[in-house]
């Protein structure tokens, strides 16, 4: 593990400060839930939480299933990275960092569809673009998304149809969190 030289006290309630610099590096924002691990050497290690972690077999599945339906690629994300995508090549997406106007689209917390706006892309290099966006809200807090795939085609523009599935898979996704 890599030293960064910042020395900080427990105070007497048990709470350390992290820095502002290594929260702004590591995308860690206020109220941000981070595990807690204890090494065998001692060591105290902060992780950041994705409760998408806890859904990925799941997730995974939905992702196939609702590619198979609508016959383009899917994408489920949580705020920082990409979970899991099916249709598309798994290596080139998965654990890729997200884009921060794909981080701010989920952040206004409404469907985005490519017949409204420019289509976005996950991450940088990705070879195609979201279509169709849809949070996952889970007790009122955004905690992913899922949007299908394409490359901005007019024939691959989103139906009505397409909006709704992805909608309600991120409706559901989010229900199955709060469970």
């Amino acid at each position: 593990m890599k030293a960064t030289g910042i020395v900080r006290r427990i105070d007497d309630l048990g709470r350390v400060v992290i820095p502002k610099e290594i929260r702004r590096t590591l995308h860690i924002r206020v109220g941000e839930p981070l595990e807690i691990y204890v090494s065998g050497d001692g060591e105290v290690i902060f992780r950041k939480y994705s409760p998408l972690g806890e859904l990925s077999n799941f997730a995974v599945q939905y992702a196939e299933v609702l590619a198979r339906a609508t016959g383009a690629a899917v994408l489920v994300s949580d705020r920082d990275h990409v979970i899991t995508v099916s249709g598309a090549s798994k290596k080139e997406f998965v654990d890729q960092r997200i884009s921060p106007a794909y981080e701010q689209a989920m952040e206004n917390r409404r469907v985005l569809s490519s017949v409204d706006a420019e289509p976005i892309l996950p991450f940088a290099g990705a070879p195609m673009a979201a279509t169709v966006l849809a949070p996952i809200l889970a007790q009122g807090d955004v905690i992913g998304s899922v949007s299908l795939l394409g490359d901005g085609q007019a024939a691959q523009q989103p139906g009505e149809t397409e909006i709704k599935l992805v909608t309600v898979a991120a409706a559901f996704l989010g229900r199955q969190m709060e469970e």
